[in-house]
């Protein structure tokens, strides 16, 4: 058997950056049950991802019943089930044992998992209040986690799209700067595209410094994406470096709040307070939809930056290329190409 740590599993498997909810009420149980599972169990992550389902799925028949004790049950199986859904992936992180049919697995799973219990928490008030906006409730819940998720995986797409390009085009117009200064006879420096950057020299892994380099770029290229909004808000950066010395995201009610706040939330001041749950579940879709409002707009900001920092430096580049001779920039193209293919 392993004989990892608590240190081990916060070191290896927390997230620089992460939801609230999942740093302060989700990440203290969960170390110590992943600490266990991987010392003294040989439970896979995919087996885990099983068991989430399996405990969501008993939380949808308790939300079902509708009544007061069973949407407490349900609402602790649910947090629960939650709590074994991150296991899986620290487990993966802290073993080595992640795999793509894993990550598949775990998003097909979360998506059911949501499904089953929207239909069956709502399904359950629908039955016993012959309500008919608890349908509509329902029906809402499912569009916006699915929007959501949308959302995000296309926006993330888009801002790699976005910064790959920046990165590559930026060690285009460095190797042909670098060009010109050969080629006019001044020593090799770095020049005015490439003042904060490291030359590149050759090949990836042909300059024992070449990772530190991609990193510059990538910093370089997010700065890049993010100069329009900083500017507008320069106390985000405060308030953003405030919550990440607590591992906490900006993006204050993401997705897993917005299901908490209808799984967890409703139901239990439901439990107290019948006919909580749909202004409960408003509210929760309020707050996601403000901050999925906020992110769009910086998404908007950022394909503007990315608009003109291209140009800027695609000018850059034909300004180079007029300097130089046709076999000079050949070669400085080629280099350019070896320089990114890694």
């Amino acid at each position: 058997m392993a004989n990892f740590t608590l240190d081990d599993v916060r070191q290896r498997t927390y997230k620089a950056r992460d939801a609230w909810w999942t740093v302060v009420l989700v990440d203290p149980l969960a170390s110590h049950l992943v600490k266990f599972t991987a010392n003294r169990t040989r439970i896979t992550p995919n087996q885990l991802t099983v068991g989430a389902l399996v405990l969501g799925l008993g939380a949808g028949a308790c939300f079902a019943a509708a009544s007061w004790p069973w949407l407490l049950v349900g609402a602790l199986l649910y947090h629960l089930s939650f709590t074994l859904d991150c296991m899986d992936g620290k487990i993966a992180r802290l073993k080595g044992t992640g795999s793509v049919f894993g990550a598949w697995l775990d998003y097909i799973f979360d998506r059911v998992r949501v499904l089953a219990c929207a239909v069956a928490l709502m399904a359950g008030q629908y039955a016993a209040t012959d309500n008919v906006a608890y349908v509509w409730t329902a029906l809402g819940v499912v569009f916006l986690d699915m929007l959501r998720y949308m959302d995000a995986l296309e926006i993330y797409k888009v801002r790699s799209q976005m910064r790959t390009t920046l990165i590559e085009t930026r060690r285009q117009a460095e190797e042909l700067e670098e060009a010109v200064r050969r080629a006019s006879g001044a020593a090799p420096e770095a020049g005015e595209v490439g003042a904060d950057l490291r030359s590149a020299e050759g090949a990836l892994g042909a300059d024992p410094e070449m990772e530190e380099r991609v990193l510059g770029d990538t910093d370089r290229a997010n700065h890049d994406l993010q100069a329009g909004f900083y500017k507008r808000f320069p106390w985000y950066l405060r308030i953003r470096n405030v919550l990440l010395r607590g591992r906490i995201r900006p993006h204050l009610i993401s997705g897993i709040e917005f299901q908490m706040g209808v799984f967890i939330v409703a139901p239990v001041i439901a439990a107290a307070v019948p006919g909580a749950i749909i202004p409960v579940v408003c509210v929760s879709a309020a707050g996601m939809l403000a901050f999925e409002l906020f992110i769009i707009y910086k998404f908007w900001l950022s394909s503007r930056d990315y608009s003109r920092s291209l140009a800027s430096l695609n000018g850059k580049i034909e300004g180079y290329r007029a300097q130089l001779p046709a076999e000079e920039i050949g070669e400085a193209a080629g280099a350019a190409v070896v320089g990114s293919s890694g």
